[in-house]
């Protein structure tokens, strides 16, 4: 079936699937597969729960009833089927990517721009190969904005993303030390997150730049650049109180946040920059800054039996468990507890980047802290106010042992480590 033919059937269609559970009367199902699953399986069940066409890769599940679409590779054809979509589209994509805060930041611009335009955004964090196309698939005729957050661990990702999606602005939250293993180093992390860049220059596209960011002033020299930071930026927006949650300055106003750590500032100061340059009124602005909640672990403020803890356990890596062990550091009140989880994906540089974390802890001692994971067993502690749990049953043995009391927490580990359990433990 050629793509405009397809195309025909989803502009009549309720949407696309990839989920049995999130099935809709009249939209068209792609069997998608999987090292643990094979979406074609599930053929008969999606037309049952009203799927009108399912497009499956596997001749065994064919109907020669015109139910099903038989093609090479399902996945394929949902990114061409976005793809063909977003060319048909003449609104304004912000294409999004980044080590640290990319979910954040979109979340943020997200509830800035719908405070004037109907916007569709990424779900969650769901930024990768899939989930891009399916963002792009929910575009309808009464969007107006769309931001699509694009999420990589090795090179050429984000060219292929940036491609689905081909983005009228762009922006890059950070470089940090995050999938190492897969970029190869802080270099490669570098290249592969600036293929957003080199995709906005090859369609003479615009970005948006932290100018506080020396490393994507360099990188954009050559590109259509909108910028904000400092008082000689197009936008500015100045930090006023980082000791509890961020309050910032734009436009004469005060706009208190419910983010914690300066390294949310920037995340903040990004999606007031946007808001503004799409002329959202500053008040509308400010609205939505202090009206936005973090949720889903990142960055949260949890409160419990005298505890007041800081859940940060959705993901990490070097760059953003040392920025949360610096916030924590500074936070009055005592005594302080930090339950700290392995960093993944860091391939040879895990062993290093692990050491370094815990000789932090070592030679500033603000409070006691609890390192869980095989990696983190391995490092050299040298410190009282040091322990280490192989894995999280031990840490959850000692905690029933010593059960903390009224303590500041900070909890961060990568999404693999599940460090929310703790909270169970409390």
């Amino acid at each position: 079936m050629k793509i405009a033919q397809l195309y025909e059937q989803f502009i009549s269609s309720t949407g696309v699937c990839t989920d049995t559970r999130k099935i809709s009367k009249g939209c068209i199902f792609f069997a998608l597969k999987g090292e643990n699953f094979d979406g074609n399986k599930f053929t008969d069940e999606a037309l049952e729960k009203g799927a009108s066409k399912v497009v499956i890769d596997n001749l065994a599940y064919h109907k020669n009833t015109g139910e099903t679409i038989l093609t090479s590779n399902s996945l394929k054809l949902l990114q061409k089927l976005a793809a063909y979509h977003r060319k048909q589209q003449n609104i304004p994509v912000i294409g999004i990517t980044g080590s640290n805060g990319k979910t954040t930041t979109k979340e943020l611009i997200h509830a800035v721009l719908s405070k004037k335009y109907r916007t569709t955004a990424t779900k969650g964090n769901l930024n990768n190969h899939i989930g891009v196309p399916l963002t792009l698939l929910e575009i309808t005729s009464e969007t107006e904005i769309s931001i699509i957050e694009m999420g990589a661990n090795h090179q050429k990702e984000i060219d292929f993303l940036a491609s689905l999606a081909t983005p009228d602005f762009g922006y890059i939250t950070n470089f940090g030390k995050a999938h190492l293993e897969g970029f190869g180093g802080i270099e490669g992390v570098i290249k592969g997150k600036s293929e957003l860049y080199k995709n906005i220059k090859d369609h003479d596209k615009k970005v948006f730049v932290n100018a506080n960011d020396p490393k994507q002033m360099e990188l954009t020299q050559s590109l259509d650049r909108i910028t904000f930071g400092n008082e000689e930026q197009q936008f500015y927006i100045q930090l006023k109180d980082a000791s509890d949650r961020l309050m910032v300055v734009f436009d004469g106003l005060e706009i208190q946040s419910q983010l914690i750590g300066i390294y949310n500032f920037h995340n903040i100061a990004a999606a007031i920059a946007i808001g503004a340059y799409f002329e959202v009124p500053s008040e509308k602005i400010k609205e939505a800054i202090e009206g936005y909640v973090p949720e889903m672990n990142r960055s949260q403020i949890v409160v419990k039996n005298g505890h007041k803890i800081i859940l940060d356990a959705y993901n990490a890596n070097p760059t953003s468990m040392m920025a949360a062990l610096e916030h924590f550091q500074q936070i009055p009140g005592n005594p302080k507890l930090m339950i700290l989880g392995d960093m993944f994906e860091l391939g040879t540089a895990a062993a290093q980047e692990h050491q370094a974390i815990t000789d932090f802890l070592a030679n500033h001692s603000f409070g006691s802290a609890l390192l869980v994971g095989s990696n983190f067993a391995k490092t050299k502690a040298n410190h009282s106010s040091i322990q280490q749990f192989e894995c999280f049953e031990d840490l959850k043995a000692y905690l029933k042992q010593h059960p903390p009391s009224n303590t500041q927490m900070l909890i961060k580990g990568s999404r693999g480590m599940a460090l929310e359990r703790v909270l169970e433990l409390l």
